[in-house]
């Protein structure tokens, strides 16, 4: 028997010596800035205890939550209808389960990962689709962390046969060419599964670079022929329902709204309809599929459409690299890009294998090197900014279900939400780069400042400030007068938070080991602790049990506040 997986990567230096634990806390809050919603005192305790790869191997293993998000949203909706007959969950139910599990759940790298892959392979509520059917969005963000750690081929069917991405990208209920008439499949699924979700615009080296033909240009990976060779597969798709495969299933399915909690027709894949499928030839990417005689098979043509974008060359560096961005750095080596499509490639396709290799390189775990980088790390997009501060400071839901309420207005909130893109491309593109800016004149990319903008920043500056002294999210359940969500030192006087209060240092360092992994700068420190040392309402001689409660509170939330809105919390390292 040979050597171990992990020993062969560490051999071939495509991962780190990972059976080490961190080297210092610091070390230990950085990785699970990167793979996790935020450090908590626990997880950097857990981490410390047994290293990186055993925490990994218990994250792969760990089971899915009992209550998913499909389960939840059924539960409030059922919940709500009740109270109120005909006014049951939408997406403010969605929402609410996406922040339980990503601020308490156990399942950490799988819940992260699935909102990165939600990033990628993108539906959304803001447009009809998803917001007609936010039952059916938290069926495919349940798919997408069932499918986090397997394989690739595996995670592209599942996001090919979703209701929600048929309805999103028009495949469902897509028909054959008729020549009769001049109706020709629908091309929306057929160029976005091949620009976006697979192989990208350009063939590409291993390292993400681009290949160049004799004349020093891009190549094209597929052209307007192979976008209508491809179409023809994804025709004669529709809903899964009782009746199938009638013609009224294909055209209309069940014929009730996705509110019933026990409609199928938006949480089941799609069913194959022989009827409206293709029988003309198929040709894309090098391949052909012959012209069907009698009874076309949309089973057998989607196999091989998607073998073959599973088993092209382009898979590992392109959605290798958009990984590394969305969990570690934008700006990622040519050397690390290809060793994280190595590791792909020679795992046969594997999601573990990737997500190993991108959070275990040596490039993510040098943290001395990425700290001196002027070009290493992220710009936090503003859903990480508040998982992070909220996890790492520590926080209680007076319902347990974290009722954080919609994020997406960028006057008053973080201008995202979870699953409300405004378009299939996410709310930033991979190579996104401000105009006029050092990060164009470095020649880099900076996806997440595609979200930043006047508005936008202020806005975030506003809802941090409300989030200190009034918590997040709505009210509770019943007669409730608070928000949900709140600071565990606003509500307990014993906090560990506020017993710091009066050592200002003592209370930045903490900050900075827990948001910042020990990156604050000397001056920003010198900073903080000047403006929280400042803030005194106790009065010599008369101090009262509300003054010094007043002077701890205050200077615990300007010090969480000014580390949150400071430019060095909100590019991760």
């Amino acid at each position: 028997m040979g050597p171990a997986p992990t020993q062969q990567l560490a051999a071939a230096g495509v991962v780190a010596d990972s059976t080490i634990t961190p080297a210092s806390r610091q070390e230990a809050a950085r990785f699970l800035t990167q793979a996790t919603f935020g450090p908590t005192e626990a997880e950097i305790d857990h981490l410390m205890a047994i290293g990186y790869e055993a925490w990994l191997k218990a994250q792969f293993d760990a089971p899915q939550p009992t209550l998913s998000h499909q389960a939840y949203w059924e539960m409030r909706n059922t919940a709500l209808n009740a109270v109120k007959p005909g006014h049951g969950a939408g997406a403010d139910e969605l929402v609410h389960s996406f922040w339980a599990h990503a601020l308490a759940g156990p399942d950490q790298l799988r819940q992260r990962l699935a909102f990165a892959l939600s990033e990628i392979f993108v539906v959304s509520w803001a447009d009809a689709c998803g917001a007609d059917n936010i039952r059916g969005l938290a069926s495919y963000l349940d798919m997408l962390g069932r499918q986090s750690f397997g394989n690739y081929r595996s995670l592209l069917e599942s996001v090919t046969l979703h209701p929600v991405m048929g309805c999103y990208l028009s495949h469902l209920r897509n028909q054959k060419e008729d020549l009769a008439t001049g109706r020709v499949p629908d091309e929306n699924f057929a160029r976005e599964i091949m620009q976006l979700f697979s192989i990208g615009l350009y063939e590409l080296q291993t390292d993400g670079s681009l290949k160049l033909d004799g004349n020093g240009q891009p190549i094209e990976t597929y052209n307007a022929s192979d976008i209508a060779g491809m179409a023809k597969v994804f025709t004669g798709w529709s809903w899964d329902c009782p009746t199938w495969p009638q013609e009224g299933c294909f055209l209309w399915g069940e014929g009730r709204p996705d509110g019933s909690a026990t409609g199928r027709q938006f949480v089941n894949n799609m069913r194959p309809y022989s009827r409206y499928h293709a029988s003309s030839e198929k040709r894309f990417l090098g391949v052909t599929i012959a012209s069907a005689s009698f009874f076309p098979s949309p089973e057998s043509d989607l196999n091989v459409a998607l073998n073959t974008l599973a088993k092209h060359p382009n898979v590992g560096p392109f959605i290798g690299r958009q990984l590394i961005q969305r969990l570690v750095t934008s700006n990622p080596s040519k050397a690390y890009v290809q060793r994280v499509a190595t590791a792909f490639n020679q795992s046969g396709g594997s999601m573990r294998a990737m997500v190993r290799a991108v959070l275990l390189d040596p490039e993510a775990r040098n943290t001395a090197s990425a700290l001196s980088s002027t070009t290493f790390g992220k710009v936090r997009e503003p859903i990480l900014k508040l998982s992070a501060v909220l996890r790492g400071v520590g926080i209680h839901s007076d319902t347990g279900y974290f009722l954080v309420s919609p994020t997406q207005e960028p006057a008053t909130a973080l201008n995202q939400a979870p699953l409300r893109s405004p378009s299939v491309f996410n709310f930033f593109r991979p190579g996104f780069v401000p105009s006029s800016s050092a990060t164009a004149r470095a020649g880099l990319v900076a996806p997440e400042m595609q979200l930043v903008h006047e508005t936008s920043a202020a806005g975030y500056a506003s809802f941090m400030t409300n989030l200190m002294f009034a918590g997040v999210g709505a009210h509770g359940f019943g007669n409730a007068n608070r928000s949900d969500v709140q600071f565990n030192f606003n509500l307990d006087p014993t906090d560990g938070w506020l017993k710091l209060s009066d050592q200002p240092q003592v209370l930045v360092d903490l900050l900075n080991e827990r948001l910042m992994y020990g990156a604050m700068p000397a001056a920003l420190k010198a900073e903080i602790v000047k403006a929280v040392s400042a803030v005194e309402f106790r009065v010599p001689g008369a101090t009262t049990a509300e003054q010094v409660r007043s002077t701890a509170l205050t200077r615990v939330r300007s010090a969480v506040l000014l580390t949150a809105v400071s430019p060095e919390f909100q590019v991760q390292k």
